[in-house]
């Protein structure tokens, strides 16, 4: 599958994925900073989501053949590899494949083990949009806010509401495909081989995706794994601590 993408700057490639209900666009305004740093950057709508094809299919073999395609149409190596939540099982798999073109490896508030279901209440409220008879973004947040949805996530949600054509709204995203596949976007990262690749993973201190007792499994799948806190940050440490997540992504993808 084609990816749609977006890139910015000149240099040593750095490539992004986004993650569930999320865009590349989610990425512009570090993307550009880093492309002042001497990087060119690639924000990524990956398979379902943003401007990439939709398909029935969604699984983490096929995200990581699509990002092996971009890869290989776009003549790169020594790679810069990030992905955030979904995207960072994307870029692991990605790494297990093709580790001789991966310089490093960012992972963002993702671990390798599997999850158990929490996305029930989202899904739940994106299907309580009549998505083919509201007439405009307010109607879509009215019915958002009588969800129990966090506000956070609503606003994070609508940002995928577009005009498809005149008076008629709709998901950018693949909302079938995303729920018939939930569980296998869940699931555990296989492990085919341990890569020795510099990997820095990044947690919030609120989230609950990266937990201490996971290190031994990160550090079995990606032995010199380095794993770095934000404090006072959630699952988007990228948004909820802009200054100091970009700094840090930047001194990683310069010194290491």
């Amino acid at each position: 599958m084609q990816l749609y993408f977006n890139k910015y700057g000149e240099g040593k490639p750095m490539l992004i994925f986004h993650g569930l209900f999320g865009t590349g666009d989610n990425w512009t305004t570090h993307a550009k900073k880093w492309a002042e740093h001497g990087f060119c950057v690639y924000t990524i709508d990956q398979r379902n989501h943003g401007r990439s094809p939709h398909s029935e299919e969604m699984n983490y073999a096929l995200m990581r053949d699509d990002a092996i395609d971009l890869i290989a149409s776009e003549n790169l190596r020594d790679v810069i590899l990030m992905g955030h939540s979904m995207g960072g099982k994307t870029v692991m798999n990605v790494a297990q494949e093709i580790e001789f073109l991966i310089e490093k490896l960012i992972v963002v508030d993702m671990g390798v083990k599997r999850y158990p279901r929490h996305h029930d209440t989202v899904f739940q409220a994106l299907r309580s949009v009549p998505i083919d008879q509201i007439q405009s973004r307010a109607e879509a947040e009215e019915i958002f806010a009588q969800t129990t949805v966090d506000k956070a996530t609503q606003l994070f949600l609508l940002k995928n509401l577009y005009w498809k054509e005149p008076g008629k709204l709709d998901w950018r995203f693949n909302l079938n495909a995303l729920e018939n596949h939930i569980d296998e976007i869940l699931a555990e990262v296989p492990l085919s081989k341990a890569v020795p690749l510099p990997a820095l993973f990044i947690k919030g201190e609120l989230s609950n995706y990266i937990l201490n007792e996971d290190q031994p499994q990160i550090e079995q799948y990606f032995p010199k794994a380095k794993i770095t806190e934000v404090r006072n940050s959630g699952h988007w440490p990228h948004a909820e601590s802009p200054d100091f997540f970009f700094q840090e992504v930047l001194d990683f993808s310069l010194n290491g």
